[in-house]
């Protein structure tokens, strides 16, 4: 008798990783099974060998129909960035910086950093070879790393230097001529509307023999920003108050920049000479606001001074001079210059003209510079008399000529070795400034694209049982449906012109704050946000919105009967006076009982004298018919309604704060 052999593999073997070495050793894991041919015709002849075989189920037909929906509150979707955004990294850079150093901050590789080096024309030796710092820069950028420049004064020159203060406050307080009592020049009087329009650096000397330079910054609300560019490059900040006004918005605004720097205070208390002047209440107000004052315990020093009178300067001096002595202020005199710009301007003649302020190093004519994102060769240097100097030392303001373009106040001015690195470096910052502002410019679109997106999903939830209900509640008044509109939008392309960049963007950032990024020649900036906001109020297309027009008292009513069938039914008319504003023909009628309205339609019939009027003003009669509606009775009151297009309105305090009310 024949015999037929089937071999199946172990479960265990097939569920498991081999192994060839546990193959070797163990036994073999192939089970044989040795049955005649006749069980292999057989139906299910796996059971007969011991293998189980899955059951066949009966097939249920899943049920299909729908599903109520569940009432769940709207959950938006979370927002999802769709652009790579921006690097915050920031590393620090010096002079002499080799590859090894830069690839351990950046965290790229060696022969990657070296690769950028062959790309911007240097030299590739060792990692171990020291780097320029604009080279350090330029890798950077490249990489797509900010930077943070260190200078060093090791092995350099260190000497005092005069301390760089700057005059804070609030508008009108009398920053300027405090120090027009200082310098002994008429700034004030040369400024338009005798308030400062822009920031200006000069030197004032002290009848001890020591120079204080100062930045006088303006004390208006949109100022802020040239404010904080000041505070940025000073030593000290001298906080002016008037004596007679007290602590103002912007006083505590200045307070804010000057401990947001680390700026050291002193606050001088001026106007002391007027009636109503009270120190000792302005002492009380900055305690409060937790400014630690020297009277009361703290550091912070309190000088009162007047201006017109020119008393208590000498007592501001001594109080600069000793703040000054307590810092310590020395700086680097040999070596490349770094230097802050604090203001640009574009002069007609003479081209882009920078002031600045040398912190470190000394600034020579001739030297290459890069300035931001522009370079140039500097031509010329002027003190703040206009007088050419050969040269600039820390603490110096200063003007410089020779820039290829305008920079933007707060840039750092770098001193490089050559017109090729001037413009390679310069190039380099362009690239990056314009690609940082693509990037800014996709992300704020898809982020308002993002949320205009969730505006209308949380919206439509809840749409179609509304519009359902706005539909029913027209048919019962018999009233056409009207499309619900989305309000209207206008754009009104503006070009900000100044005479210095600051001054550009202060304008710029006060008008973002009008609600519209939305100019005329203004000398002032309070007329030029004035005029501004009334042109955004009149271009604006406003809001719809229902008025009551005037109201009219029912003193008798009318019935005309007998008419024919040409002319209608009898008709019922409201003998009127109007009492307050004016009746229109085309205005909406509301009819009002006791305080409660009883009926609103269109006005179907306006007389006055038996001819037919489109309007009866206040203290006329006349006889008017409702359409659809003959119920009245004496002494119900009828108001007109009309639909007006409601104007924003433009709001301006005594601050100089401006704003549009919709």
């Amino acid at each position: 008798m024949s015999a037929a052999v089937r071999c199946t593999p172990d479960p265990s073997f097939m569920s498991r990783r081999f192994d060839f070495n546990e193959a070797l050793t163990k036994e073999s894991l192939i089970r044989c099974y040795r049955a005649s041919p006749e069980l292999f015709a057989r139906k299910g002849n796996d059971e007969s060998f011991g293998l189980k075989t899955p059951k066949k189920e009966k097939f249920v037909k899943r049920d299909s129909k729908a599903q109520p929906p569940v009432e769940a509150p709207y959950v938006p979707p979370k927002s999802q960035r769709t652009t790579k955004p921006i690097s915050d990294k920031t590393i620090e850079i010096f002079e002499g910086m080799t590859v090894v150093e830069l690839a351990k901050r950046t965290g790229k590789s060696i022969s990657t950093l070296q690769g950028i080096l062959t790309n911007v024309g240097e030299k590739v030796g060792t990692e171990f070879d020291p780097l320029s710092m604009e080279v350090v820069e330029l890798i950077a950028m490249e990489v797509g790393i900010n930077i943070k420049r260190l200078h060093s004064n090791e092995g350099s020159e260190i000497l005092p230097r005069p301390p760089v203060v700057t005059v804070m406050g609030h508008v009108d307080h009398g920053k300027t001529s405090l120090l027009d009592a200082l310098r002994q020049t008429s700034v004030a009087a040369k400024e338009a509307g005798g308030i400062t329009q822009h920031l200006g650096a000069f030197v004032v000397g002290m009848t001890s023999g020591a120079s204080i330079t100062f930045l006088d910054t303006p004390g208006h609300a949109a100022f802020s920003a040239m404010r904080a560019r000041g505070a940025a490059v000073t030593d000290i900040v001298v906080l002016v108050v008037a004596a007679d006004d007290g602590v103002m918005p912007q006083t505590l605004e200045a307070m804010a920049h000057a401990k947001a720097a680390n700026v050291p205070i002193v606050v001088a208390i001026n106007k002391c000479d007027k009636p109503a002047a009270n120190p000792e209440r302005i002492r009380i107000q900055l305690a409060s606001e937790g400014l630690m004052l020297e009277d009361m315990g703290g550091d912070v020093q309190v000088v009162e001074v007047s201006a017109m009178k020119k008393t208590g300067l000498d007592n501001l001096e001594e109080a600069l001079l000793l703040q000054a002595e307590i810092m310590d202020l020395k700086a680097r005199i040999d070596g490349p210059a770094h230097a802050y710009v604090v203001e640009a301007r574009l002069d007609k003649g003479k081209g882009p003209l920078v002031t600045a302020i040398v912190k470190g190093g000394t600034l020579l004519c001739g030297q290459y510079v890069v300035v931001g994102s522009e370079w140039g060769r500097i031509r010329a240097i002027r003190d703040m008399a206009e007088k050419l100097v050969e040269k600039a030392r820390p603490a110096m303001p200063i003007e410089i000529e020779g820039l290829k373009g305008l920079p933007r106040a707060g840039d750092d001015i770098i001193v490089v070795e050559s017109e090729e690195r001037a413009r390679m470096l310069s190039a380099g910052r362009k690239k990056k400034f314009e690609k940082d502002r693509l990037i800014k410019i996709v992300e704020e679109r898809a982020s308002e694209e993002q949320d205009k997106k969730l505006s209308v999903g949380s919206k439509n939830k809840f749409e179609k049982d509304r519009h359902m209900k706005i539909i029913d509640e027209r048919a019962e008044a018999q009233q056409p449906e009207t499309s619900e509109e989305e309000p209207k939008r206008v754009e009104v392309p503006i070009i900000v012109k100044a005479d210095v960049q600051g001054t550009v963007q202060a304008v710029t950032d006060a008008l973002l704050n009008l609600n519209s990024p939305q100019i005329m020649l203004h000398r002032v900036i309070y007329h030029l946000l004035e005029d501004i906001g009334n042109f955004i109020v009149d271009k604006a297309p406003g809001t719809p919105e229902t008025k009551v027009a005037g109201e009219a008292e029912v003193l008798s009513i009318f019935e005309l009967k007998g008419r024919s069938k040409s002319k209608g039914p009898d008709v019922k008319i409201a003998g009127c006076r109007v009492i307050d504003g004016f009746v229109t023909k085309s205005g909406i009628l509301r009819l009002l009982r006791s305080g409660e309205v009883v009926f609103e339609g269109s006005c179907e019939s306006l007389k006055r004298e038996k001819q037919d009027v489109d309007t009866v003003k206040k203290g006329n009669e006349c006889g008017l018919v409702i359409h659809n509606y003959d119920d009245f009775r004496v002494g119900d009151m009828v108001q007109c309604l009309e639909q007006v297009i409601r104007k924003p309105k433009f709001v301006s305090s005594e601050s100089g704060a401006a704003r549009i009310e919709c």
